[in-house]
């Protein structure tokens, strides 16, 4: 004990002794200032994570305003797709119809000269038809190939006859001059035919004439 006691109190080691409490001091500041360093660098990081966080807000909602006005503009496309779509079918139509139905007019003149050929034919009495009258033969033949032919030409063009005896009533098809009880006969059929209807393709261009039958 009396060894170190002298050892301390060499100058030097006085020295020493009296001058390592400041030195701590000044490495516990250097300590204080490193961590406040590290503190302030950990700060400027949390910072710059910060405002990359409302830069990416900001763009998730100007893609979500993209987003919704591409969406926007998908539907008006579309739309305005099938509005052409529907436009053209409509003129499609339009055309197609007015092929099939642009002799219509042409086709009801020639009803009036089908009408007079066929009663022309009908006042023709059969019996006097024979070899002894080879004009009258002559004319009767010669009206009913012309009758049979322009029915050829009608049937072509989509014109088709209705005569409808027996069948059920149809106001888009006949036009009824007058009903009737009639025995034997179903009520709402039609039991006579006063003048031929005609159809072109599928639409009626002139209803029958006909009488219809009724409840007695």
């Amino acid at each position: 004990m009396a060894a170190v006691a002298r050892c301390v109190r060499h100058p030097l080691l006085s020295f020493s002794l009296r001058t390592s409490p400041r030195l701590l001091c000044v490495a516990t500041q250097q300590k204080n200032t490193g961590q406040n360093l590290e503190d302030d660098q950990s700060q400027n990081q949390n910072e710059q994570k910060v405002e990359p966080s409302s830069a990416e807000k900001l763009l998730t909602e100007e893609k979500a305003k993209l987003e919704e006005r591409l969406k926007e503009v998908t539907d008006k496309y579309k739309r305005a797709l099938a509005d052409a779509e529907n436009v053209r079918q409509r003129s499609q139509k339009l055309v197609e119809e007015a092929k099939l139905y642009g002799i219509q007019s042409f086709c009801k003149d020639l009803l009036e000269v089908a009408d007079i050929l066929e009663k022309a034919t009908e006042s023709v009495p059969k019996e006097e038809v024979k070899d002894e009258n080879p004009h009258l033969k002559s004319l009767y033949e010669g009206l009913v190939m012309t009758e049979v032919q322009i029915q050829k030409v009608f049937q072509k063009h989509g014109l088709i006859r209705l005569n409808p005896v027996g069948a059920k009533f149809d106001p888009y098809e006949h036009e009824a001059l007058f009903h009737a009880p009639m025995e034997g006969k179903e009520p709402g059929t039609i039991a006579l035919v006063s003048k031929i209807g005609y159809k072109l393709h599928g639409r009626t261009l002139r209803p029958a004439l006909v009488g219809v039958v009724k409840d007695a």
